[in-house]
């Protein structure tokens, strides 16, 4: 894995160094290279069951597709989370139902998960049942959350969605109910974030 500094088309050189690569850089990139060979495996699975060359596709929509989505892989992928996709940027014809189906069974959608635990008490004599009503609550506002027992009073709030920004969202959308339940029986809720 090598970084170019410069390339000097005159005399055919192309000056590269290795220690300008991190370790991250090259995880990443070497992990970019399986997810675009995983694609064209992909791609072929679909014109096999077109019945049609891995050429052609490509002639008639896979290079407009890595264009839309950035590469192919970036396509199966977005397609896999959200198959209506395809038509929302203009894409139409018989391959696009194939294409949809082969990216459902064989790619995993992205997602990040992110955390904090909230710590709730209330004084009332039927506090555990406000504190349990309130959890439920906040764990029913939000089909992306689950609120795990760490031990009292805290409970662990976990999100999982496609991307942080939609995760930080259910986060803050999850603890409020809770925090606005827990003020409305008399009792406190606080919430800590634990890092992305």
């Amino acid at each position: 894995m090598c970084k170019v500094l410069g390339v000097d088309s005159s005399k055919g050189h192309i000056d590269l160094s290795l220690k300008s690569v991190n370790e991250h850089q090259k995880r990443e990139k070497i992990q970019q290279w399986k997810n675009e060979n995983k694609a064209e495996k992909l791609m072929e699975i679909v014109a096999e069951r077109m019945g049609k060359e891995p050429a052609v596709l490509y002639e008639e929509f896979g290079y407009d597709i890595m264009d839309t989505y950035g590469t192919l892989f970036g396509a199966f992928e977005q397609v896999a989370a959200h198959p209506e996709s395809l038509e929302e940027e203009g894409y139409s014809g018989d391959w696009v139902q194939t294409f949809i189906e082969v990216a459902k069974e064989n790619v995993t959608p992205p997602h990040v998960q992110i955390d904090g635990y909230l710590e709730m008490t209330c004084p009332a004599p039927d506090g555990v049942d406000r504190i349990r009503d309130a959890l439920l609550a906040g764990e029913a506002s939000s089909k992306r959350a689950k609120i795990q027992y760490i031990g009292a009073p805290r409970y662990r709030v976990v999100i999982t969605a496609p991307d942080y920004k939609i995760a930080e969202e259910e986060l803050k959308n999850v603890t409020a109910t809770v925090i606005e339940k827990m003020q409305d029986c008399g009792g406190k809720a606080v919430f800590h974030r634990e890092g992305k």
